[in-house]
């Protein structure tokens, strides 16, 4: 049991359950009815991702001074109470069960999802 962090739209591994999508925004282009056969995701929790001026600072962040201001407001939005007992639950869910949690971008070290996958760790959750 455990929670993978996967690219959105990629093959999915055996095993990897539940497929989260923690981004902003469904797909273009691609009806709701194949969200999950699409391998995109099963369930849509834009909670968890980054604010739309968050977004904006990583989608222009060119230098490490940059990636690093982006990582420090993400990790102040996921500090809300309602975002920080989400990943509780998610850590908890990871003992017991097998998901995942995505993004559609290519480069993980350049993704939000790189953020989450610490914030999830720190929390307990056991990674796969």
């Amino acid at each position: 049991m455990a929670v993978r962090v996967v690219r959105l739209g990629s093959p999915r591994i055996d095993g990897e359950g539940t497929r989260i999508g923690t981004v902003r925004r469904p797909p273009r282009g691609v009806p709701k009815s194949e969200f999950a056969r699409q391998n995109w995701y099963d369930v849509w929790y834009p909670e968890l991702a980054p604010s739309p001026a968050t977004v904006k600072l990583a989608q222009q962040a060119r230098t490490p001074a940059d990636w690093a201001a982006f990582r420090r407001k993400y990790r102040a939005e996921m500090a809300a109470p309602e975002r920080a007992r989400t990943l509780a639950l998610l850590a908890v869910l990871s003992q017991h069960s097998d998901f995942s949690v995505g993004c559609y971008c290519e480069n993980e070290d350049h993704c939000h999802r790189s953020v989450l996958r610490e914030l999830l760790a720190g929390q307990g959750a056991k990674m796969a």
